[in-house]
């Protein structure tokens, strides 16, 4: 007589759980990674629907595809400053190589705009987060936003607050306050003793370390610096272009000014050329990022040499780092940058 078999019962899938819940399949991957992003009632619902089919996880399954088939986010603070167009090109290609696809954000500077912007690159279950942070970030925030086991990298920002103990980041740093003391020390032995520090916001990281930086510089070699001579703007051409009055209509104007970086500079030059001032002749400038356009301008724009797709490549190979060993405590990178002279680094005109 036949031995008789017993129909064998189709694998539950996540499709299946989403629909008897009325949920997305995105919402139920996040209720199984332990996202803090899904509500407790729903995360119940999906919870007991797990169990009523009997759905089992197979969590190294989920990590290897996590590895070789996911994508990694990148989110950067202004898309619009040329250097993060670079920057993302570097992130692109290492991470292309390695078999992933970049997700990309820009949050324009605003911290808002960042938790809604990460809230759904987490929906695409991105192996790892690549962010520059905008302005005010808090530490809880986005880890509420990507849970407490995502890898994440930060590029040249910090986070307000500390990370807490189970989810260490990584960061990548530019040596911010040596590369403005380089470009300050360059202009004072160029002959200028009046130098103003234009552009960024003192509240956020390389604001603070550029400009700390410049201060130092200055009491190095005994130079005052006027309440005045310190002018801050959005770090970006055309807000830098609509503070450049601040600078430029003081009774005693500076000979040079030491700008935030290469997009602030560009937007100080346009402002000047309004004026009929001529950079590199009525006024000394240096910039910082070294993005393609500093060497194109007229003149040729002092700057320093950050190198922006190498450090996007570096950035990418840093967070694959993390990828293969995610319990190390995280590490802290500082780049060196150089000091590259153009024809905007004047001496100061004759008395």
């Amino acid at each position: 007589m036949p031995l008789s078999h017993a129909p064998l019962r189709r694998k539950v899938t996540l499709i299946d759980i989403a629909a008897a819940c009325g949920v997305s399949r995105a919402t139920v991957s996040l209720v199984l990674r332990g996202s803090p992003l899904v509500n407790r009632d729903t995360r119940a619902r999906v919870q007991a629907e797990l169990q009523r089919q009997g759905y089992i996880y197979n969590r190294a399954a989920a990590n290897l595809r996590r590895r070789t088939t996911s994508s990694i986010a990148l989110v950067v603070n202004d898309l619009g400053n040329p250097f993060f167009a670079e920057f993302a090109a570097g992130v692109d290609e290492v991470v292309g190589a390695a078999g992933f696809v970049t997700l990309l954000g820009s949050t324009g500077e605003s911290a808002e705009r960042q938790q809604a912007v990460l809230g759904s690159l987490v929906e695409h279950n991105p192996g790892g987060v690549i962010l520059s942070p905008a302005e005010g970030s808090e530490a809880a925030r986005v880890m509420d936003a990507l849970g407490p086991q995502m890898p994440l990298l930060m590029f040249n920002r910090e986070l307000e607050g500390e990370a807490p103990a189970s989810a260490p980041w990584d960061t990548l740093m530019l040596d911010n306050a040596r590369g403005i003391g380089l470009a300050t020390e360059h202009l004072i032995a160029r002959g200028h003793r009046r130098i103003a520090f234009f552009g960024g916001h003192a509240r956020s990281t390389p604001g603070q370390q550029r400009r700390a930086g410049f201060l130092a510089a200055m009491k190095r070699a005994k130079l005052e610096v006027p309440s005045g001579f310190l002018v801050e703007s959005a770090p970006n051409r055309l807000d830098a272009a609509r503070a450049s009055a601040v600078l430029l209509d003081l009774r005693t104007r500076p000979t040079a000014a030491v700008c935030y970086n290469d997009a602030v500079a560009l937007g100080l030059m346009l402002a000047m050329g309004r004026r009929g001032m001529r950079p590199g002749r009525d006024l000394a400038l240096t910039g910082f990022d070294d993005i393609d356009e500093a060497a194109l301008a007229s003149p040729g724009l002092t700057t320093l040499a950050t190198a922006p797709r190498e450090r996007g490549r570096q950035a990418a190979r840093l967070l694959l780092a993390r990828l293969g060993h995610p319990h190390e405590p995280g590490q802290r990178t500082t780049v060196p940058v150089e000091l590259v002279i153009r024809e905007s680094s004047c001496p100061p005109p004759a008395a």
